[in-house]
């Protein structure tokens, strides 16, 4: 290794030893006497003591302030000499080093007159905003200063009010003591004299050069005492033993002069023996006692809390205006009606609710229980946000007219997809799995130059909402009825709909071609449900179709043209769109697609729309043909790509002016959707009663299913029918549900929550495949909702406990009760009924009741086993593990079966 040194690169210095420097503690040298002229240097530590009583306080030196010294040039620099020694001060060491003084702190300079300034770079109206901003301060200046005065004039009001009081009650206390006599004197102690405090003169307030008084204020004032008096001889005598010391100037700056330390008083053998100072100790007198009395805050209150006491107020209920939303917790509302959430829930459990204060209520439950408290209620909707969203009216100058929106309803297997196919020349029900539509569809063809939105809904029973849907955004509802199949449940449904929507209806007989085809009959059946058709009298149009052939369908279409211009309808396209979602799905390539139809104004890309619970900016509009489109008219069915997430079917879409106004309203009605939720949820937790009842049931069983559709109305159908298939003792339990592929994240639900997975005309992606074969959680997929409905039955089926059944078989009467040795009692009887079995469930009965229900052991005839023995003949019969047998008694013979049970 190299010697660095002279070199001067700077580096990393070496470790050096830490060290804490104590508190509150300084240090010192002093020459201890040894005797016979020997000294020795002792260093000595003097540590601060803290003033604990009135007594052990120092007097305190107001500080002397010295004024500024102006700077002028450095002289040229001399020898040191020892400056001139003031009282009070070190002696000046040549060689040591002095200690510097803080200097005086810097006072804040007057405000001097300063040039206005002119702010050329603002323009008018930033100065506008400026001026009224000043004037918002001088008003809220004002009305502070306005409160501050009455708030100063209602204390004194109050003090003098409390002085009152205090003074009244002073005299009643001096008149009980007068009445109650003079109090017995006791024997006189004698009592040290009393010393007469005197109180030191005041400080000089120390001045400014200008004349002006200092910033430090004055040394308060100590009562003089016997015992300050010693002390401060003491200090005196050590201030002359100590050599003065004076600041001296360093380089132009002025060291001020430090006061001389008191001298400490020496410590007593006891206190020295005495230990840590700890706070009980301090707490505690010469005699062991608490010297800290209470202090002034706790004997107000006592005097407070006495004086309430005896005069025994009460205290008034405030009743208050509270302002209910549509749902709140239990806390935040026993916080508005300043109550405690106790008392609210006790008044539930009174009413048989077993909740908790952060559980939400909806606001006639809260509303109750406010006005029970006393309090009256004010209640507000957070909807305000919605104002205006759909409100807008019409131009009637730019009204014209639009395409009917025709819905196709009927039952299933009637020809409807197949009636729609033939009008659009295409071939959908070909790709539709099991033939049988099971989406709700939009498309729109034209007529004689004339347009015609056609809505195609599914027909079987799972799909009742998605019928309701397409008559509520309908004109004209067309009902296809079967000429070989006639009237059916779904079509009577159909009827309901349409009837309920308030739209015309068409009755369209399909199915003209086949043998067995009786038109007729069709109308006949149709009259039972007031509809009545022109061939019979009455006012609805009928035509005879065949879908396969494709008969009269321009009639069909030359019918609702007719219909549409009996209903005359009209749109306006220049204002904001605003309509429907027909129905909606998770694509994988696209994102969120929702199918909408426009029923007023003109979509077109770019605009923010708001569709039911989610918002996004549209990206594309594409027909059904798959044609990407610039503007959708009223009565347009589009697919809508850019939505943030899935909406579901049958919600309003809105076009509305910016993002943020979109972000607010979607954030509004996602949390109203999930207070509903949790609300509902502390509804079903029901009863105190219920919730025993519950208990009690060990029976109830549930089957957790995680569905996955490829659209919304979809899942909402297979919902619908798995809730209907649930009994007392099993149902289904939904632990999610949603449109799209199944993923990862399914599957760790599924696996959490021990629930099987189900894909509607979806499939799982290669991570999730691979995590359900880890797991073992089993995926199933279903393209017919039959075949999903009728499995899911199964399973549930075999959760069901089996039925037990039991089957009579035959009685014996016992004639004598024999005792063998190994084999213990056997029992002579007769069969007097039907036939007894070995094996078989028996009962003993004795004067028609049960003794004993069992099973045979042994069944012997003339000392042979046998399997059974018919009535009229006698045989032997022993009980397993009973013995109690007697002459008279019947034995009873039952065979019992377990049933499977279903659904």
């Amino acid at each position: 290794m190299t010697d660095n040194k002279d070199d001067n690169t700077p580096g990393v210095s070496a470790k050096k030893t830490l060290t804490l420097k104590p508190s509150g503690m300084s240090q010192g040298t002093v020459r201890q006497d040894m005797g016979r002229g020997r000294t020795k240097a002792v260093v000595v530590e003097t540590r601060k003591r803290r003033p604990l009583r009135p007594e052990d306080e120092k007097t305190v030196v107001a500080p002397v302030v010295v004024a500024p010294v102006t700077r002028v040039a450095e002289p040229t620099p001399q020898p040191p000499r020892p400056p001139q020694q003031q009282p009070g001060a070190r002696p000046y060491q040549p060689g040591g080093q002095q200690r510097p003084q803080p200097s005086s702190p810097q006072r804040p300079q007057p405000d001097r007159p300063s040039r206005p300034v002119v702010l050329n770079h603002l323009s008018p109206d930033e100065m506008d905003a400026r001026r009224r901003a000043l004037a918002d301060a001088q008003a809220r200046d004002a009305a502070d200063a306005i409160r501050r005065a009455e708030d100063d004039a209602r204390r004194k009001v109050e003090d003098e009010q409390r002085r009152v009081e205090e003074a009244a009650e002073a005299v009643r206390l001096a008149a009980e003591r007068a009445a109650r006599g003079p109090e017995p004197t006791e024997a006189p102690v004698e009592v040290a004299p009393a010393v007469e405090a005197k109180v030191d003169a005041p400080a000089p307030v120390a001045r400014r050069p200008d004349g002006t008084p200092s910033s430090v204020r004055p040394a308060p004032t100590i009562a003089e005492t016997p015992a300050n008096r010693a002390r401060r001889g003491a200090q005196e005598a050590e201030e002359e033993r100590s050599p003065p010391r004076t600041g001296t100037p360093v380089r132009g700056k002025i060291v001020r002069a430090e006061p001389a330390k008191p001298a400490t008083r020496p410590k007593t053998e006891e206190e020295r023996r005495r230990g840590k100072l700890t706070v009980t100790a301090v707490g505690l007198d010469d005699d062991g006692t608490n010297a800290r009395g209470r202090s002034l805050s706790a004997m107000r209150r006592r005097q407070e809390k006495f004086r309430r006491s005896q005069m025994q107020e009460t205290r008034e209920k405030v009743m208050r205006e509270v302002i209910l939303p549509e749902t709140i917790t239990i806390q935040e509302l026993s916080q508005r009606m300043s109550e405690r959430a106790v008392d609210v829930i006790k008044f539930l459990m009174k009413e048989g609710q077993m909740l908790k204060p952060g559980d939400i209520i909806d606001a006639d439950l809260a509303e109750l229980i406010a006005v029970e408290f006393g309090h009256t209620v004010k209640r507000v909707s957070e909807s305000d946000v919605e104002e205006g969203l759909f409100s807008k009216a019409d131009d009637a100058g730019e009204m014209v007219t639009r395409p009917p929106v025709v819905t196709i309803m009927g039952h299933v297997d009637h020809g409807k997809t197949s009636l729609l196919d033939a009008i659009r020349q295409t071939s959908v029900v070909s790709g539709e799995a099991g033939g049988i539509t099971q989406h709700i569809g939009a498309y729109q063809v034209e007529q004689n130059g004339q347009k015609i939105t056609f809505i195609d809904t599914p027909g079987h029973a799972a799909f009742t909402a998605m019928r309701a849907r397409g008559a509520q955004a309908t004109d004209i509802a067309i009902l296809v009825v079967a000429a070989d199949d006639s009237v059916m449940p779904q079509t009577i449904e159909s009827i309901s709909h349409a009837k309920a929507a308030g739209v015309p209806i068409i009755v369209a007989i399909n199915k003209i071609d086949k043998h067995e085809a009786n038109a007729d009959k069709v109308r006949q059946q149709l009259l039972q449900h007031e509809v009545f058709v022109e061939s019979l009298g009455g006012e609805v149009l009928d035509v005879e179709v065949s879908a396969k052939n494709k008969v009269n369908l321009d009639k069909l279409l030359e019918a609702i043209l007719l219909q549409a211009e009996i209903l005359d309808l009209k749109a306006d396209p220049s204002r904001t769109a605003e309509g429907i979602v027909i129905e909606a799905q998770l694509d994988r390539g696209r994102g969120s697609v929702a199918t909408v139809l426009v029923q007023k104004g003109t979509l077109r890309p770019g605009q923010v729309i708001v569709a039911g619970d989610q918002w996004g900016r549209v990206r594309a509009l594409v027909t059904d043909k798959g044609d990407h489109v610039k503007e959708a008219g009223p009565a347009t069915p589009v697919e809508v790509l850019g939505l943030s997430g899935t909406p579901s079917a049958g919600d309003k879409f809105a076009v509305v002016e910016n993002e943020s106004r979109a972000r607010e309203i979607s954030e509004y009605r996602q949390r109203l959707t999930r207070d509903k939720a949790a609300a509902r949820q502390s509804g079903q937790r029901g009863s105190l009663e219920q919730m025993m009842s519950k208990l009690q049931n060990t029976g109830y069983k549930e089957f957790p299913l995680v569905i996955k559709g490829d659209v919304q109305g979809s899942i909402e159908a297979i919902i619908g029918a798995l809730d209907k298939l649930g009994t007392e003792e099993v149902r289904a339990r939904i632990v999610h549900s949603g449109a799209g592929a199944i993923t990862e994240s399914d599957i760790s639900l599924a696996e959490s929550s021990d629930a099987a997975i189900i894909g509607f005309n979806v499939r799982a992606n290669a991570q999730a495949r691979t995590a359900a074969e880890r797991s073992g959680i089993e995926i199933r997929y279903y393209n017919i909702i039959y075949d999903l409905v009728d499995d899911v039955k199964a399973a549930m089926s075999g959760l069901l406990s089996p039925e037990r059944r039991e089957t009579f078989l035959g009685n014996a009467e016992i004639l004598e009760v024999f005792n063998i040795t190994k084999t213990g009692k056997v029992a002579g009887c007769r069969v007097v009924e039907g036939k007894v079995e070995r094996g078989a469930g028996v009962r003993l009965l004795r004067d028609n009741v049960v003794i004993h229900e069992g099973k045979l052991k042994t069944l012997k005839r003339f000392k042979d086993e046998v399997s059974e023995v018919p009535v009229g003949q006698e045989c032997g019969m022993a009980f397993e593990n009973y013995e109690d047998m007697r002459a008279g008694d019947v034995i009873e013979c039952f065979r019992v079966e377990h049933i499977t049970r279903t659904l």
